[in-house]
């Protein structure tokens, strides 16, 4: 990791180059091959969002969904791999975390479950899911 940037972060989505942050994630491994257009449109309808940004570039995301009374959903956690172990990612989580108070806020993860504990955040099984009908509503395509 090499010199961390003066980081800023923010709530915003109306100053988002939705097509630059889109480059970040690609770059960053962190694709499920949504357009730009559809990352805008799943930040906007979140509850909340937070952007990291450092040196005019995109170096961390995050967004929660919520029911306003109970439950949360937390979603879209990225740090760009080379500002990883820095605290941004911590510091997203807890600037989401803090938009819903009182409620049960819950995740999934891959690979990062170490991480999320660290946290306060701890391991729920029975967690199920789907997709209804095909993932984005994207034409199945021939292999």
């Amino acid at each position: 990791m090499g010199i961390i940037p003066e980081i800023v972060y923010s709530a915003r989505t109306d100053d988002v180059d939705w097509v630059a942050l889109k480059a970040a994630l690609v770059a960053g491994d962190f694709d499920n091959e949504r357009t730009a257009e559809e990352y805008r449109r799943s930040h906007e309808n979140s509850h909340a969002v937070i952007f990291a940004r450092g040196a005019a570039e995109y170096i961390g995301n995050g967004r929660i969904l919520s029911d306003g009374v109970c439950n949360a959903y937390l979603v879209d956690i990225w740090t760009a791999p080379q500002y990883r172990r820095a605290g941004i990612g911590s510091e997203i989580v807890r600037r989401l975390v803090a938009t819903v108070p009182g409620q049960h806020v819950a995740l999934f993860t891959e690979d990062r479950a170490e991480f999320y504990r660290t946290l306060g955040f701890a391991d729920q099984h029975g967690g199920m899911s789907q997709v209804s009908g095909r993932w984005l509503n994207r034409p199945i395509t021939p292999s």
